[in-house]
């Protein structure tokens, strides 16, 4: 995909959309690098393919979004200078969101909700419990059947220690996740599908109460 991207867009590098769907292709390859300088490179592709796109056409939603998780995927790569790369995401999400909140199953929310809750709080950074808890309950309200939006809810209530949440979350996550199933089918949801379901059953394991021991019956002599 990344390469069939590539080619499309280095034949119509003037085309918004084959600049966008570069974008896409760089942020998926550039999740899966093995490297912080292979992930660097494919992201900085990306990051030029979105701006590209956006100087043609300022309110394209999936160049906004796309040049927010790019910028991401950078911003793994770094220490020093990586809140400036934050602060240029969040803007773009919010950006995406003031266009299409519902772009991507509500991506531009889950995915600035996730910014908030994985950023340093104030003053280092952006993060911010309340912001992140509203954005990720926002993707779950906008698309509540696409099983990121509550994957995402529940391990960040998770990370934040809040069991009690997510425990009250459990059954109806079941519920969407096997209504999603007859839904979202075919290969190209198969990897999808193989990372929702080992998260789901990391959340499910974090989130069991722990078994009594019972205790050996002693002997009456």
């Amino acid at each position: 995909m990344f390469y069939q991207a590539q080619a499309r867009f280095n034949k119509n590098a003037d085309d918004p959309e084959a600049a966008w769907r570069f974008g896409l292709a760089c942020f998926d390859w550039a999740d899966l690098a093995e490297s912080n300088s292979r992930r660097a490179e494919i992201a900085e592709q990306g990051i030029a393919a979105c701006r590209q796109a956006l100087k043609r056409d300022p309110k394209l939603v999936p160049a906004h979004y796309y040049l927010g998780l790019n910028l991401g995927e950078l911003a793994r790569t770094k220490k020093i200078g990586a809140l400036k790369l934050v602060e240029e995401m969040e803007g773009e999400f919010k950006a995406a969101i003031a266009l299409d909140p519902k772009f991507d199953y509500a991506g531009p929310h889950r995915s600035l909700g996730l910014l908030y809750a994985s950023a340093p709080g104030w003053p280092a950074s952006i993060g911010n419990r309340s912001k992140a808890r509203l954005h990720l309950r926002k993707a779950v309200e906008l698309s509540p059947d696409y099983p990121d939006n509550w994957l995402s809810l529940l391990e960040t209530y998770l990370k934040w220690g809040d069991k009690a949440a997510v425990q009250s979350q459990l059954a109806s996550t079941q519920e969407m996740l096997q209504r999603a199933q007859k839904q979202l089918t075919g290969e190209a949801w198969e990897a999808s599908w193989q990372d929702w379901q080992r998260r789901w059953e990391q959340i499910k394991t974090k989130t069991a109460e722990p078994t009594p021991k019972l205790e050996s019956p002693r002997h009456k002599r």
